[in-house]
């Protein structure tokens, strides 16, 4: 073979390579270990004007990915939901016909269902600015440390800080010790800042595209100091997500007060964005007081993901670009709202934890 051909050749192979191997999740971060994917392109060409939400986000350092031609978009509305007990006691044994999904309150048709059998992929996105006098970088510190220890080797985390910046430390992975490992090397934070807006869109942006159920464990003050994005701007992204957000508020052990010397209406403020980030995906927030309480929360929170029921339907109106909102509702066998008792013997219904509504497609030309 001359050496021109042998160029080639070896041109091929690096391409065809290059080819085979998908982007990951949080991409900040090169691993050569297999994890969360995003859905592999296709070998078609791209169209001149891709359609809105199909361009997968790009980040730095990394070449853009190859749009893909779609013949038939897919538009299931996938439900993450949670049904507990007035106590807390979880409901596993339930079956399709015990969900009734309405859009809008209109009924809809439940086409797939099944509980949760795959792994947790979480993402720790854990405040470590110089905020309340470094006390809550520190706070987080810790508790990022404890939830590792809920996790199963089947299970993917990705670590994520924030202050006047995010930084990916540790993109998905099965192997905790590297996780802890980069928890420990947090020493000193280096901005007083915390962005909390811009690192919460920033990580559901990284999340959008990857196969599979994934969640985020937001510990944070809830306060947000300097960052680009609104309040509004940040609801509006939150509402349409399927990622449930789970908050663990830091502020309330130590402070109620603003840490830049307010009173405690910034307080409140930051533990309300904290609470609606989690209603709104169907996730949960809380706020501890005591340290001891920090395990029955991280197990709370593992326990849920592996309790989760996913269901899907296909919206009976036509896609308007709306949001929508969604009621997720549990009956028994004759159609009724199900009950059950509490500690005390009294029937109460049924709690459903889930996303409270979806951004619906913009209407093409063909629609």
């Amino acid at each position: 073979m001359n050496s021109k051909m042998w160029v080639r050749a070896a041109l091929v192979g690096i391409l065809l390579a290059a080819l085979g191997i998908p982007p990951g999740a949080l991409t900040a971060r090169a691993k050569q270990q297999e994890g969360p994917q995003k859905p592999a392109p296709t070998q078609q060409p791209a169209p001149p004007n891709p359609p809105t939400g199909q361009q997968q986000p790009q980040h730095a350092g990394q070449a853009p990915a190859p749009q893909t031609s779609i013949a038939v978009e897919s538009n299931v509305v996938n439900i993450d939901a949670v049904v507990t007990d007035q106590d807390g006691g979880l409901l596993t044994n339930l079956k399709k016909e015990n969900f009734r999904v309405l859009d809008n309150n209109q009924p809809q048709q439940i086409s797939n269902f099944a509980p949760s059998e795959a792994p947790i992929t979480i993402v720790i996105l854990l405040e470590f600015s110089q905020l309340g006098g470094e006390w809550y970088a520190y706070e987080a510190k810790s508790w990022g440390y404890n939830f590792l220890s809920h996790l199963t080797d089947k299970d993917y985390v990705a670590l994520k800080t924030f202050d006047l910046q995010t930084h990916v430390l540790v993109d998905f992975t099965r192997n905790k010790q590297e996780v802890a490992q980069a928890v420990a090397s947090l020493y000193f934070p280096n901005f007083h800042e915390a962005n909390l807006f811009d690192a919460l869109l920033e990580t559901l942006d990284e999340l959008r595209d990857v196969k599979g159920k994934k969640s985020i464990l937001l510990l944070a003050s809830g306060f947000d100091t300097f960052s680009k994005h609104t309040l509004d701007q940040t609801l509006r992204r939150v509402k349409e997500t399927d990622v449930p957000i789970f908050s663990v508020g830091m502020a309330e052990e130590r402070d109620v007060r603003n840490p830049r010397g307010g009173d405690s209406i910034g307080y409140l403020q930051a533990k309300n964005q904290l609470n609606t980030f989690a209603e709104m995906t169907g996730g949960y927030a809380w706020f501890p007081r005591f340290q001891g309480e920090m395990n029955g929360i991280f197990n709370t929170v593992a326990t849920f993901l592996r309790s989760q029921y996913t269901l899907g339907f296909t919206p009976s109106t036509s896609p308007d670009g709306k949001y929508h909102k969604l009621k997720l509702e549990i009956v028994d066998e004759q159609g009724n709202p199900m009950m059950q008792p509490d500690k005390k013997g009294k029937m109460k219904k049924v709690i459903v934890i889930a996303r409270q509504g979806y951004t619906s497609p913009k209407a093409t030309a063909g629609d």
